[in-house]
């Protein structure tokens, strides 16, 4: 089966100016990708705000119109969440598949789930998003306006929908309460061994430090979302055996639905003694994606623990090259060498900050003794006397049990 055909849309305001809306469209194409569609177009338009009607003004929705008609388009996705009211309006006139951001990031998340787990917290995700839309599927009722065995089948209907999908959420609720406790007593279980945690945006390689850390083969592509289950391995470093788990990627954007529904997957984040933050230093906006990960740790209470910094993937990084006779731009960080990155972030948080490859296995042995280095001070203090108990190890200090 061929790639979807899609166009994407976007808006410049003041708060997100060309720059910003350039890269959450190049974002947004990565999704439409990672779902199995692929971008043709994009069209963007200058607006103070999006057009409560039709999210773009009319004269642009025609041109998006006339390009789909065109170019036989499957779907138009939009960059940011669309009201039930646009939506209903936006699929009137353009007569395909509309999209908005929200949308296609649950559409990935549905794809990608593989544990029952995940599956009911992205279905409880896509209820809470469906339940104000469902008028909009009732459309064909209201038009009739009445007549001869339509007085008021279409808000009984509605009423009937809304009904099933709030008892769907009941449902779906209750049953993530009781996997929650499960989960709880698991990781009661695991007893008062260090917990680490890897973080970071989506796509910036930490499944691949996770299997290279515990020779264990978590799935890892180069798509979104490639994990959605927390994966947790028991792994000793030198003598010292520790938790280690792998979380869902953040994203900028990320509906609330996605952060409510996945708050369970995120607790390993907030039991965690140790995180390490991993980025991808090859993506010309990483400082925006360590921005957007730091919020979301804000707002789960995790911003405060103790953080190794991780810059992954050295081996892509390029800097964007300067000419010599070029006077007129001015030398920016996007133009930084890794050198200059280095001691840039060296003066932000110190030893706190690694700069590897998880693919080629560049500098992992620092990487492994500054974490090895975090733990034992954790495991120290919280374990005085037994901390070289431990002395199941092999040649080069790592073991996966």
């Amino acid at each position: 089966m061929g790639l979807e055909k899609a166009v994407l849309i976007g808006i410049v305001t003041k708060e997100q100016d060309e720059v910003k809306s350039k890269e959450y469209l190049d974002e947004l194409e990565f999704l439409t990708f990672t779902a199995g569609g692929f971008a043709v177009k994009r069209f963007t338009q200058k607006m103070d705000m999006p057009n409560p009607k039709t999210f773009i003004g009319t004269g642009k929705m025609e041109d998006v119109a006339q390009f789909i008609k065109d170019n036989e388009i499957d779907t138009a996705i939009f960059d940011d969440e669309l009201s039930a009211a646009q939506e209903r309006n936006i699929s009137k006139i353009l007569n395909v598949k509309v999209l908005d951001r929200t949308n296609l990031i649950l559409d990935i998340f549905a794809q990608r789930a593989q544990t029952s787990y995940a599956r009911t917290q992205v279905e409880l995700a896509q209820c809470e998003y469906l339940l104000p839309r469902l008028r909009g599927m009732w459309t064909h009722l209201e038009r009739q306006k009445g007549g001869i065995g339509m007085r008021g089948p279409g808000e009984t209907e509605i009423e009937t929908d809304r009904r099933i999908v709030r008892d769907k959420i009941a449902l779906l609720k209750k049953r993530i309460k009781t996997i929650d406790k499960q989960m709880a007593i698991q990781r009661g279980n695991r007893g008062k061994m260090v917990r680490v945690a890897l973080v970071g945006y989506t796509n910036v390689g930490k499944s691949t430090l996770m299997n290279v850390i515990s020779k264990s083969e978590v799935f890892a592509e180069n798509k979104l979302f490639a994990t959605l289950d927390t994966t947790v391995r028991k792994v000793v470093i030198q003598n010292l055996p520790f938790l280690l788990s792998d979380t869902v990627g953040f994203i900028r954007k990320l509906p609330t639905q996605l952060v409510d529904s996945f708050k369970s997957t995120l607790d390993e984040v907030r039991e965690a003694d140790l995180l390490l933050h991993v980025v991808d230093i090859s993506h010309p906006n990483f400082e925006e994606h360590i921005a957007s990960v730091e919020k979301i740790l804000g707002e789960i209470k995790s911003g405060d623990k103790p953080t190794i910094m991780v810059f992954n993937k050295i081996d892509a990084y390029t800097a964007e090259p300067l000419e010599e006779d070029d006077l007129e731009t001015e030398r920016t960080a996007k133009h930084y060498s890794l050198e200059e990155w280095k001691s840039t972030w060296m003066n932000k948080v110190g030893n706190n900050a690694l700069f590897i490859s998880a693919l080629n296995k560049e500098n992992l042995e620092d990487f492994k003794k500054r974490v090895y280095d975090e733990v034992r001070e954790i495991h120290v203090t919280r374990f005085p006397y037994n901390h070289f108990l431990y002395q199941d190890y092999n040649e080069d200090g790592l073991v996966e049990e």
